[in-house]
């Protein structure tokens, strides 16, 4: 299960973020509660409606 907390926290604060070219934003943020598993929270483009939120397993740190 993913918390609103952590969805926040990544939104306000991402170690790393790309916009797509349909306007959405990804973000992407550990999240300590869950052994520092990265958690993308893909946004809509008004920067504050999430789309989507999943752990990312393929994130590389630096890549982005």
């Amino acid at each position: 299960m993913i918390s609103d907390e952590w969805i926040e926290r990544v939104k306000a604060n991402p170690i790393a973020q790309v916009v797509q070219r349909d306007g959405r934003i990804r973000r992407w943020g550990r999240v300590p509660e869950v052994g520092n598993r990265v958690l993308r929270v893909v946004l809509l483009p008004d920067g504050e409606t999430v789309h989507n939120a999943f752990f990312d397993r393929t994130f590389r740190e630096g890549e982005k």
